[in-house]
């Protein structure tokens, strides 16, 4: 029951996600970027320890 009950409430918190950035454009913008931006940021910070 216990799995029912997370797969349940998994699918309503993407389900709100996905309606709050269809309502929002603006903010389905500025979550993208803020993504992409935090894999530049991890990337840039690997080449970093590679490189010495």
């Amino acid at each position: 029951m216990g799995k029912w009950i997370r797969t349940i409430l998994l699918a309503l918190l993407v389900m709100f996600a996905i309606f709050y950035l269809y309502t929002r454009p603006e903010a389905a913008a500025e979550f993208v970027k803020f993504i992409l931006g935090t894999f530049d940021s991890i990337g840039r910070f690997f080449d970093s320890l590679a490189r010495g």
